[in-house]
Formats: structure tokens, C-alpha cells, sequence
């Protein structure tokens, strides 16, 4: 295994940041995020570029996995180039382990994909009968499956920055991707869990409510190692939104707006309640049910994958009218709306 020395880089890093600059650009976010930009696109900058002094390695994402210090390279070098390009979003870095986090330790098998493909791993589906067991047995050892490496990095991230005050400051170590309870019901069962919707929806609900408790277990036991900001925000790929937490929704496109009220909404609720609200991400189309997601108290911003599949008026309607954000929204479409005359009220941010 390769071995990776990390002074040079944390040196590299520490010299380039910005105190004010950071400071300020951290301070227009929180404007936006807390309603206070008065804009229509909200399209952050900094005030300028800061090249690296040495030449960034590039980091597979299957050495990241198998190495702390490697993953460190690996986020740490998005923070670096945020730097070199003058980007505006504000330097982050997660225990970047994907989307199998939580339902690894229900004890599913892994895997991963081709080195070359520099993508995250998977997990296989349980059988029917291993999920009625882990149902009955409730919230299981969350240092199980990926969870144990997942808390390690946390408070390797931790310690590490502490030695470099400006890091410490400005580098924000966001929550994993926990994801959310459908989407961790359906790695864990499969795409089968869309036919036990219809056929056996008392034993979804079962699996959502495992699902549940145990993905707010898992961020209260994150958020000891790296507490919530104060300000009520929290950053999440870069960006800031209201509340600490950031569910992923991408399961809903596959059921209707009823069976969203049904099957998601209720777990959702548990989730945003306790964490103090936060965002809701999705891929593909969720038109169809964006205006029940809106309605939920503490659902506070969205980011959408792909607004080109999704019917945007409806969108719009049910989220920046009434002051729900929508994050790390494609510029041109944005911007084409703006020509169009459609007011934004200053609820979108563009990158």
C-alpha cells in the first residue's frame, strides 16, 4: 500500500487560506441561507485565486477506501483546488465512505467497483428473513460495516486540523452520507421493497422505522465527534443550508405523491425534528411530489440533480415561493428563468 506524506500538503493548504476572505465568503452564504440575499442568483465568488505551491496528487477513490491518509489527499484536495480556482464554495471535506454507510451495518456485502471507474462502493440486498431478524433486534452496533471507519475519520479530521488553525477554521468536516430512510430501506431489500409497498406495507413500515431510528442514532453518535455548528447551519458539498442535516430522497421518484405521504414523509419528519430541520437532495424527477416534501417542517432547502427532468414551474411553486431554497442549481437554467421574468425571490443558489 502506498504510503502518502501529509505535512507537505496541510502546510501547502494552511499558507493559501485567507482568513478574511474565507471569513466573508462564509458570511454571504449565511445571509443567503438564513434569507437575507436580496439578489436573484445567488452566485458566490471569492475575492481571488491562490495557486498550490506544490503539485496535488490525484486519489482513486478505492485507495481513499483503504487508506485514512489517502481519503485525507483526496479531500483535502478539493479544498485546494476550490482555492486555485476561485471557486465559492466553502471548503469541506466528509469520512467519504458512500451511500452503504448506514446499511452496512445492518451486514450486507460490499462491493466495490473497477478501480479505474473512481466511484464509491455498493452493497448487496439481505434476504427477506435476514431483515425480519434485524427488525426484531432493533438499532444494531453502529460501529458495524462501514460505521466503525466512518466515526475514525471523523475524529482523524478532527485532530488533524487541529494543528493548523486556519484549516480548523475554514475547512467545514460535514456529516456522511447517511442518506435517508427510504433510500437505506431500498439498498438493504432491494428494488423489491417498491412491490412490498403494495403487497406487504406493514412490513415496509417496520423496515422504515429500523431504518429510522437507526440513521438518527448514527448522526447523534457523528455530531458528539464533530458537533452541529451554532448558527443553526450546516455546510454540505460545499454549500450552506439551514438545519444540521442533509436527507437524500432519491428512492421517492419511484413512487407516487400518495404513497411519498405514505411510505416517506413520516420517516423524513423523524429525521429533519431531530436534527433541527436541514435539506433534502434528489436525483431524477420529483415533481410529483416536491410539494409534499416542502410542506414538511424543517424542510428548508433542496438541491435537485437533474431540474431538466422535472417540471420546474411546479418546483418553483411549491419552494422559492414560499422561501425554501433550492442549492447547487444549474446556472444556465436558473439564469434562463431570471430572463424569462420569473422571480427567484433570492431563494436559488447557482454554481
Amino acid at each position: 500500500m502506498q504510503k502518502y506524506e501529509l505535512e507537505p500538503y496541510l502546510v501547502d493548504l494552511e499558507s493559501r487560506i485567507d482568513d478574511a476572505g474565507e471569513a466573508e465568503l462564509y458570511e454571504q452564504w449565511r445571509l443567503f441561507a438564513t434569507g437575507d440575499f436580496h439578489g436573484q442568483l445567488f452566485a458566490p465568488q471569492r475575492q481571488s485565486k491562490s495557486a498550490p505551491g506544490i503539485e496535488w496528487p490525484r486519489i482513486f477513490v478505492n485507495d481513499a477506501l483503504d487508506s485514512i491518509e489517502a481519503m485525507t489527499l483526496q479531500q483535502l484536495g478539493a479544498c485546494s483546488a476550490q482555492l486555485a480556482g476561485g471557486g465559492g464554495g466553502l471548503m469541506s471535506v466528509r469520512s467519504n465512505y458512500g451511500s452503504p454507510i448506514v446499511p452496512s451495518i445492518f451486514g450486507p456485502e460490499l462491493f466495490r467497483m473497477e478501480y479505474d471507474l473512481d466511484t464509491l462502493p455498493c452493497s448487496h440486498a439481505l434476504s427477506r428473513e435476514a431483515l425480519e431478524c434485524a427488525v426484531a433486534r432493533g438499532v444494531p452496533d453502529l460501529h458495524a460495516g462501514l460505521g466503525g471507519a466512518v466515526f475514525t475519520a471523523g475524529q482523524w479530521f478532527r485532530d488533524l486540523f487541529a494543528g493548523y488553525p486556519k484549516i480548523a477554521r475554514h475547512v467545514h468536516i460535514y456529516h456522511p452520507d447517511t442518506q435517508g430512510p427510504m433510500d437505506i430501506c431500498e439498498m438493504l431489500r432491494g428494488s423489491t421493497i417498491f412491490e412490498d409497498a403494495y403487497d406487504d406495507p406493514q412490513f415496509v413500515h417496520a423496515l422504515l422505522n429500523l431504518a429510522t431510528d437507526t440513521l438518527i442514532a448514527f448522526l447523534r453518535e457523528w455530531y458528539d465527534i464533530i458537533p452541529p455548528q451554532t448558527d443553526g447551519c450546516a455546510v454540505h458539498w460545499g454549500m450552506l443550508h439551514g438545519g444540521t442535516v442533509m436527507l437524500r430522497d432519491d428512492s421517492a421518484m419511484n413512487f407516487s405523491g400518495a404513497m411519498f405521504e405514505e411510505f416517506i414523509e413520516p420517516y423524513d419528519r423523524r429525521v429533519l425534528d431531530a436534527f433541527g430541520g436541514g435539506a433534502l437532495h434528489f436525483c431524477g424527477r420529483g415533481d410529483h411530489y416536491i410539494a409534499r416534501a416542502a410542506s414538511m417542517p424543517g424542510a428548508l432547502a433542496f438541491n435537485m440533480a437533474q431540474p431538466h427532468l422535472n417540471n420546474v414551474e411546479s418546483v418553483l411553486q411549491a419552494t422559492v415561493d414560499h422561501d425554501i431554497q433550492l442549492i447547487g442549481y444549474n446556472g444556465a437554467a436558473a439564469r434562463s428563468l431570471v430572463e424569462a421574468g420569473r422571480d427567484l425571490h433570492g431563494n436559488v443558489h447557482v454554481w
